[in-house]
């Protein structure tokens, strides 16, 4: 197969083939390299607590996933970032030769940087356990690890539809610019219409 070829496959893939992900479960994604369940996790109160009682969390925690035959953590905001308009704000103050101008480009960065701080708890741990081909994991095997994590202390829980969209949107893009994801491109436009042609019968 030639570049070219190759070049027009890709640009005729859809973006779960680009992505290796043949479909979206209740609970994880089915790849090309197995059937994956997210869970995820968020470290409450962590900084608040005692450096041992940190400590004590973190290590009952390994030693459990140790026990997992195959998994996978990512560590991703769980918001948008804004680090493009941070930067353009930089490069905007250092171009600017009017005083005023320069002041209201450094209030406007400061504000940014006021609303990551404010975010900065938003972070999230997402935790891919691979499930066994010959025996797949059922309802009540995918509880009980939950309840397994959050034993050790941490808030826990078996990852939605549209959490794992999101995931996936914050991990491919570092950004999250909604709540509600679409299963396809312009659904929303087109239940829209449909529902216009509906009232107008």
């Amino acid at each position: 197969m030639t570049q070219k070829q190759k070049k027009e496959m890709r640009q005729r893939a859809s973006t779960r083939q680009l992505m290796g992900i043949k479909e979206l479960t209740d609970h994880g994604v089915k790849t090309l390299n197995g059937e994956f369940v997210v869970y995820l996790i968020r470290p409450d109160n962590l900084s608040v607590m005692p450096e041992e009682a940190v400590r004590n969390r973190v290590l009952s925690l390994t030693n459990l996933l140790r026990a997992s035959q195959e998994l996978y953590m990512v560590a991703l905001d769980s918001r948008e970032s804004f680090q493009h308009n941070r930067d353009w704000y930089q490069e905007r103050i250092e171009q600017e030769q009017l005083p005023a101008v320069r002041e209201l480009l450094r209030k406007d960065s400061a504000h940014l940087d006021k609303i990551q701080t404010g975010t900065a708890s938003s972070r999230e741990f997402a935790l891919l356990i691979k499930a066994d081909s010959k025996l797949p994991l059922d309802q009540p095997q995918l509880v009980q690890i939950e309840k397994r994590i959050h034993g050790c202390g941490f808030s826990v829980r078996l990852a939605q539809s549209q959490d794992i969209k999101r995931v996936l949107a914050v991990y491919y893009q570092q950004d999250a610019f909604t709540d509600d994801f679409k299963n396809y491109d312009g659904e929303g436009t087109v239940k829209e219409c449909e529902a216009a042609e509906e009232e107008n019968r």
